[in-house]
């Protein structure tokens, strides 16, 4: 029997005495493309913020692959495997599109302090190296014709797909996407859900995203969660999940 890419159990969080997340359990299994939904203030990004160590958990546990990441510090989880991306794109807006992507291949292309300032020859060749991979993953997302630009300056749908590409550098098993879509026309978030399954397929990723777009949670996602104030409202294949009626009510009394 396989195991699990990610098994969440009964995992809790409080603030102020108010608990944002409850007895939250999800399991997901390598390579499948996986929907976190509900209303504004379910909780999902709170479970995010558990998954990659911004928050550390109250109660209950997290496996990445088999591994115990619980209360991890976010760069350690990061190394043992999962990237996200953010609502509010967070890109370093000043440094060029390469060199957003080079940011996140420093993780696993390493040089040290003085063979950086002293220019030995190790730094040549991990920045040789780096550049090589960077402007690999820029091809993929169309990106390696910017690759000079400011990212400041790419459009909108652009500056996600950077963001993308700037997630998978770190070498991730599972990719966490915190509404790829918000702020898209229509013909951005078709070209987004081509990019997301492109991902997938090429990189043989594991992918877990919140989404309000229910197109885009139709048209992609195999299973969901749905969350609401902050406990898991019903999950399965996405099919039965979207015709549930507590999720409709929820939905609608947002």
């Amino acid at each position: 029997m396989s195991m699990a890419m990610l098994e969440v159990k009964n995992l809790g969080i409080s603030f102020g005495g108010l608990k944002a997340v409850d007895n939250f359990s999800m399991t997901i299994e390598k390579g499948e493309l996986y929907g976190l939904i509900g209303p504004n203030g379910a909780g999902k990004t709170t479970v995010f913020n558990l998954l990659t160590g911004v928050y550390r958990p109250d109660m209950g546990s997290i496996h990445l692959d088999g591994r115990n990441i619980t209360g991890r510090k976010t760069i350690e989880i990061n190394q043992d495997g999962i990237a996200r991306t953010f609502q509010n794109i967070r890109l370093f807006k000043e440094l060029s599109v390469l060199d957003n992507v080079k940011a996140g291949l420093h993780n696993h292309h390493p040089y040290s302090t003085i063979e950086g300032i002293f220019r030995l020859p190790k730094y040549y060749r991990v920045e040789r190296e780096m550049n090589e991979r960077a402007m690999e993953l820029l091809k993929v997302f169309d990106l390696d014709r910017e690759c000079d630009y400011k990212a400041s300056n790419l459009p909108y749908g652009k500056q996600r797909k950077l963001e993308i590409a700037r997630a998978l550098a770190t070498g991730p098993k599972l990719l966490l996407l915190d509404e790829p879509a918000a702020g898209m026309n229509p013909n951005e978030t078709a070209e987004l859900m081509e990019t997301i399954r492109f991902v997938r397929e090429t990189f043989d990723m594991t992918v877990l995203l919140i989404e309000h777009d229910m197109k885009l949670v139709s048209g992609i996602c195999e299973k969901l969660t749905v969350l609401n104030f902050g406990q898991v409202l019903t999950q399965g294949e996405t099919s039965a999940v979207l015709n549930d009626k507590r999720v409709i009510t929820a939905y609608l009394g947002e």
